[in-house]
């Protein structure tokens, strides 16, 4: 799934450590979420929304894979 926490952490001026510390996981698993390697949680994709003061919907973009 695409996002775009990278911009909101680039926007509120905090590492993949900090936005790590501050949600509860390791700073490898933002870095696998912000790839698309990984599809966090629905429990850390609302920790994540709320710290940057966003919906879910502004955070992730849902769609279908395309080949």
């Amino acid at each position: 799934m695409k996002n775009k926490i990278k911009v909101f952490r680039a926007m509120h001026d905090l590492t993949q450590e900090d936005l790590a510390r501050e949600v509860g996981v390791t700073r490898q698993t933002i870095l696998a979420i912000e790839k698309g390697k990984y599809d966090p949680s629905l429990e850390l994709a609302f920790k994540m929304a709320r710290r940057f003061g966003v919906t879910i919907e502004d955070l992730f973009i849902y769609g279908e894979e395309t080949p």
